[in-house]
């Protein structure tokens, strides 16, 4: 059996096609997750006061600056509902501010859960859902606090792997909660017996916390002899669950990508899974790699023995860590997702089979750091996907019925020139971290340079520029420098009239303070 499937089903409940709180339209100005809705469309199509005329009147209107927090970057994409802005930080806080004024609503501190453990950082964004705020962090635990008030509802460790980690935004929807988990283990040293752990995706009851059922990505790794130091050797594993799950209401499949093994051959890596919602089971699952096994040792500079794909070629780190898009095209429902080798891959969402495929990103040596990284943007005409370090990274609007490049606008070729990362050019690289977001005729996409750009929605043109690598001061009382745009995880929200980014990624360009929320205004 190439993957572990189920292991626990059936709580009551599951996804209907008309549950009020998940199926939106895209009607309401809320941002209330991650995937901005069930789709996974990362499209605001309420937004009226910024637009194509407007956009360029964009202006600061509050800054909220964290604390330094040396090697922990800000992941945590905010979610927007009502006139609240939820969102965690790298300081082991998680926060619920004005939406308009940045002025305090509540602060919940993680570490009073399991105050022994570390690692207490949120690297995920929240969902917002059913009077609830859910989020995971780094150490594997899974949160849900009272929306209103901050105060702790439930907190699970749904996996207890020492490197077990929660960057998988969760979605949430006919009374269950989806996320998926990911582990920094194949970074540890060699003398770490690497590696045990398997990537999942769970469904939790959202009111308690309960598992419905888990789907594993690889089978149990088992020892394998040892590596050249006599450390054991474990495989198949890896696979982590990085991105974020999206699902379809009309008939309740959930679709996520999946990463790269660690060590050995096995199981739904790279993979593009389609499972029941209600039971877990397999609906139909697309694997876009042959063979992709890759440990950080690969890297190193004698990684002879210690890179499991580094003989036969597979050591390629060509993960699905992209949220897929779900939308219609040429009479058909289609299931759309980038990869890291710089491939976006649409199917055809009943069946699994490939309706077309393009090739945005260049692939580059260096463990599949040229393709896309986090998440596409889809605006019911066409499809907004971004490259990372591809010489450069590039912005490109793509037909979703035949994959045909529309337009594409390179990363400025100033952007490292010019602004703050002027000041180190050694540092600076114009590259598209972040996942694309859009509202009605504007595209949202930050950069490694650390400017925030909005482009035409129909042509690419740049519309709006502005440069983080700046100090600011928080309405926090603290004093923040911005980075690089958000990374991993962190695109722009657009909601009600405002544009919420976090800046603080590697590269980092030091200055005073830690990172910063930045929120602007017309």
């Amino acid at each position: 059996m190439a993957a572990a499937a189920v292991l626990v089903a059936g709580l009551a409940g599951g996804v209907a096609a008309a549950d009020p709180e998940t199926a939106t339209t895209g009607r309401s100005g809320d941002w209330p997750t991650w995937q901005k809705d069930p789709t996974g469309t990362r499209h605001n199509r309420a937004e009226r006061a910024i637009t194509p005329r407007t956009v360029g009147n964009l202006k600061l209107k509050w800054a909220f600056a964290y604390p330094p927090s040396p090697g922990l970057p800000t992941r945590s994409e905010p979610a927007v509902v009502g006139d609240t802005i939820y969102f965690g930080g790298p300081d082991g806080k998680f926060y619920a501010r004005d939406a308009r004024t940045g002025a305090e609503k509540w602060t919940f501190d993680l570490k009073t859960v399991d105050p022994a453990a570390t690692r207490a950082v949120t690297w995920d964004g929240p969902a917002v859902s059913g009077g609830k705020v859910y989020f995971g962090d780094l150490r594997g635990y899974f949160y849900a606090l009272d929306q209103r008030t901050g105060t702790l509802r439930w907190a699970k460790r749904i996996d207890t792997h020492v490197a077990a980690t929660i960057t998988s935004s969760p979605i949430v929807s006919g009374g269950r909660v989806y996320v998926g988990v990911s582990s920094g283990e194949n970074t540890l040293p060699r003398d770490y017996p690497c590696c045990t752990f398997r990537g999942h995706l769970d469904s939790l009851d959202a009111e308690t916390g309960e598992l419905a059922w888990r789907y594993y990505t690889v089978p149990e790794p088992k020892q394998n002899g040892t590596w050249p130091n006599g450390v054991p050797k474990f495989e198949p594993s890896g696979a982590g669950v990085w991105s974020s799950p999206v699902i379809d209401p009309a008939d309740g499949t959930l679709y996520v990508g999946t990463g790269q093994n660690y060590t050995g051959h096995g199981g739904d890596f790279d993979t593009l899974l389609a499972l029941d919602a209600r039971s877990g089971a397999v609906r139909w699952k697309n694997q876009v790699t042959k063979a992709d096994t890759w440990r950080t040792a690969c890297n190193d500079p004698d990684p002879e023995g210690y890179c499991p794909g580094l003989k036969d070629g597979s050591a390629l780190d060509y993960d699905i860590g992209a949220t897929p898009n779900i939308f219609r095209a040429g009479g058909r429902t289609l299931v759309g997702v980038g990869q890291k080798l710089g491939v976006y891959h649409a199917f055809d969402a009943r069946t699994g089979e490939v309706v077309w495929r393009r090739q945005l990103g260049v692939p580059l040596p260096s463990g599949g750091i040229s393709g896309i990284q986090w998440g596409s943007s889809f605006d019911g005409e066409k499809l907004y996907i971004a490259t990372y370090f591809a010489n450069p990274g590039t912005l490109f609007a793509v037909d979703p019925a035949t994959g045909k490049v529309l337009w594409k606008t390179p990363n400025p070729a100033d952007g490292c020139t010019t602004g703050g990362a002027a000041q180190h050019p050694k540092s600076c690289s114009l590259a598209h971290g972040p996942a694309v977001t859009s509202s009605p005729g504007v595209v949202y996409e930050g950069s490694n340079d650390g400017k925030l750009r909005a482009y035409s929605a129909r042509d690419g043109k740049v519309l709006w520029t502005y440069d983080t690598i700046r100090d600011f001061t928080g309405v926090n009382g603290l004093v923040g420098h911005g980075s690089a745009i958000s990374g991993t995880g962190g695109g722009a929200v657009v909601s009600h009239g405002m544009v919420y980014v976090q800046s603080g990624y590697s590269p980092e360009y030091p200055g005073t303070g830690g990172n910063v929320l930045l929120a602007f205004g017309l």
